[in-house]
């Protein structure tokens, strides 16, 4: 049986993601610790650190996942945005280690100049965050969608980044597949899947792979676009989102789903849908 879970809201307390999560069908969960639109973020007390973990072993949900904040652009050629981010990303992982998350998602920013240097300054950017947070939260690297001057929408651009980490064992992959489909990767059939799973092995190693972003996408192979679509009402459609559920390889990797919430489907149907895909014909 699959591990799906949803983006869930803090609004009120951190504490309460876990219930929100639990009444969506939920079996894990991410959420951002902090308002993703800005650079300043609420102290985490120790009471918020204590009742969420708390809220989260009562609700047997694991794991949870925490997303870093929109911001913050570690391939950034700026030095003044480079060096917010690099503080940004070192905040977050001590503040998910006080909320005992065990995993960051990160992407990895735009670089004007060139994608090389671009992922140059990712590397040094979370090597030297790495090296300021003493703690064992793993940050994974999300996959984008191609836009213009996007570092990490290549799966060698990613593995190249995981390899030049000083502390690789605390990094890992997030796989978006309405991203990847954006970005060339043809995930709309079992065939075609299998071929992307055997590149994923090939470019950075499915045993790095601990979180699949399972969403549909609004726009064609190779758009793109970053627009999410609701599971099986997009370009990947039904036996593109079925061929990753029932993969063999992914069996052991939770998915959370990041799509639509509106009058079509909401989060609690969306997990209705995944575990309705997820049976083996």
């Amino acid at each position: 049986m699959v591990r799906a879970g949803v983006h869930v809201s803090i609004a009120g307390s951190l504490a309460h993601a876990a219930g929100r999560a639990q009444e969506r069908g939920c079996d894990c969960f991410q959420i951002f610790t902090r308002n993703p639109r800005g650079w300043a973020a609420k102290e985490i007390t120790g009471d918020d650190a204590g009742n969420f973990i708390e809220a989260v072993r009562s609700s047997r949900l694991t794991p949870v996942f925490a997303h870093m904040p929109y911001l913050p652009n570690p391939a950034s050629e700026k030095p003044e945005i480079y060096q917010k981010s690099v503080d940004a990303l070192t905040e977050e992982l001590a503040r998910c280690h006080l909320l005992g998350i065990p995993y960051l998602v990160t992407h990895l920013g735009h670089a004007s100049d060139s994608p090389h240097a671009g992922r140059k300054r990712v590397i040094e950017a979370i090597n030297m965050a790495m090296s300021r947070f003493e703690g064992d939260v793993v940050l994974l690297l999300e996959n984008t969608a191609g836009e213009r001057n996007s570092v990490g929408s290549m799966l060698g651009e990613i593995g190249e980044v995981l390899d030049g980490l000083d502390s690789a064992e605390y990094a890992g992959l997030c796989f978006d597949t309405c991203h990847a489909c954006a970005a060339g990767y043809d995930l709309r059939s079992r065939e075609a899947t299998n071929l992307v799973l055997k590149q994923v092995d090939t470019d950075i190693g499915l045993s790095r792979l601990r979180l699949i972003h399972l969403n549909d996408a609004k726009g064609q192979l190779g758009s793109g676009l970053d627009r999410h679509e609701h599971l099986g009402l997009g370009t990947l459609g039904e036996s593109g989102i079925r061929s990753i559920l029932t993969h063999p390889s992914l069996n052991q990797v939770p998915f959370i789903c990041e799509t639509p919430v509106d009058d079509r489907r909401d989060d609690a149907g969306t997990i209705r849908i995944v575990r309705e895909y997820a049976k083996n014909d």
